[in-house]
């Protein structure tokens, strides 16, 4: 019989076996499985660690937590748990992570605001890792939409910024969005830290759009760790002289979209959204722990119709927006998001400034296409 997962054994166990598994002398990737036996943990670690979990907003959630991320659960290499400071729900919306160089000219952070803008406008969250140049500029943009959300995947514990400047927004994140990493808090940052993180960047989202990017770079390794996991790979070419594009360019040689406005990038992720629309339904109570994931996935396949009908009836001709549709459908955002990202790349759904109607070339709902 397989000895109980570490969900199920409650936060304390799992916490101890994370911070067992985050010893800062393995220069590798981070907290993987593996055998603890015999592995210390110091009580303060695991008492500062309570602590941060006592706090509202902060969240750990284990592989079998049915509120850990679908998309992620399905990589290699996926963390044994997350621990994050905000919303947890959103890492069950339909991202695309934005990703370049921490040297960016002007030109590169003022692409990356605006795809991630624009992107967050049409209903996507945007991830990324909170590094300085194309990261921020990506995160800033993504704020900046109404009722735009973006996710910030950390190398350091979820409590620390690197670099320490960006600790303003680090907390602004936090308050609208979701702060990620599988480091416990109060853990620095750790050169080996920043390219294992990235899988985690890769792994949550529909696609990787990378802006700017050197020969030598991490956003590289963002890129190919999502083209392993089947995901979408996007890049903005630029000069033959700008050594920042060169990692760019490629990546275009090697298979990559070449994009040139947000509209193509939503093209490239539709069939993915599509087919993972509704394996991206909203996580169930923590009671469903107790089925297995063949099970939930077969509920959430009988439910899917229905909620997308009480989707597409609490639709209008008028822009509405997503607090009235849960009012209306009885739905967490969660569930909403991905059904309305399908609705609206089968143009059925418009969506305008975070607010979403029917298009007036809708005319069935969603969950009935053939």
């Amino acid at each position: 019989m397989d000895a109980p997962s570490p969900a199920l054994d409650g936060p304390e166990a799992l916490l101890r076996r994370v911070l067992a598994l985050a010893a800062p002398t393995r220069p590798g990737a981070g907290p993987r499985d593996g055998d603890t036996a015999g592995r210390e943990v110091p009580a303060q670690r695991l008492e500062d660690a309570l602590r941060w979990l006592d706090q509202p907003g902060h969240h750990l959630l284990g592989r079998d937590d049915p509120r850990y991320p679908p998309l992620l659960h399905e990589t290699a290499g996926a963390p044994l748990a997350l621990f994050v400071d905000g919303d947890p729900d959103l890492l069950w919306q339909p991202s695309l992570a934005i990703v370049g160089s921490r040297g960016a000219s002007a030109g590169g952070r003022e692409h990356a605001r605006a795809f991630a803008t624009a992107l967050c406008g049409a209903g996507i969250a945007v991830a990324s890792g909170m590094a300085a140049g194309i990261d921020a500029a990506a995160h800033e943009g993504a704020l900046a939409a109404p009722g735009g959300r973006t996710i910030a995947v950390l190398g350091t514990g979820p409590d620390l910024a690197y670099p320490p400047h960006l600790a303003g927004l680090r907390d602004r994140i936090a308050a609208t969005g979701a702060v990620v990493s599988e480091h416990p808090p109060g853990t620095p940052g750790r050169p080996w830290h920043f390219p294992a993180r990235n899988r985690i960047i890769a792994g949550l989202s529909l696609g990787t759009l990378v802006v700017e990017a050197a020969l030598r770079s991490g956003a590289l390794i963002t890129a190919r760790q999502a083209a392993e996991a089947g995901r979408e790979v996007f890049a903005i070419p630029g000069s033959i002289h700008h050594p920042l594009a060169r990692g760019c360019h490629r990546l275009i040689r090697d298979g990559a979209q070449l994009v040139e406005h947000p509209d193509e990038v939503l093209a490239g992720i539709a069939p993915l959204a599509g087919r993972l629309a509704l394996s991206l339904a909203a996580p169930e109570p923590p009671r469903a722990r107790i089925h297995t994931g063949h099970d939930r996935l077969r509920k959430r396949r009988r439910a899917g119709a229905t909620d997308h009908d009480r989707l597409w009836n609490a639709l209008g001709h008028d822009p509405i927006p997503m607090d009235v549709l849960v009012e209306r459908t009885g739905l967490t955002p969660a569930a909403l998001s991905p059904m309305l990202l399908a609705m609206e790349l089968d143009g059925r759904v418009v969506v305008e400034h975070g607010r979403y109607s029917r298009s007036s070339a809708g005319g069935r709902p969603a969950g009935r296409c053939g």
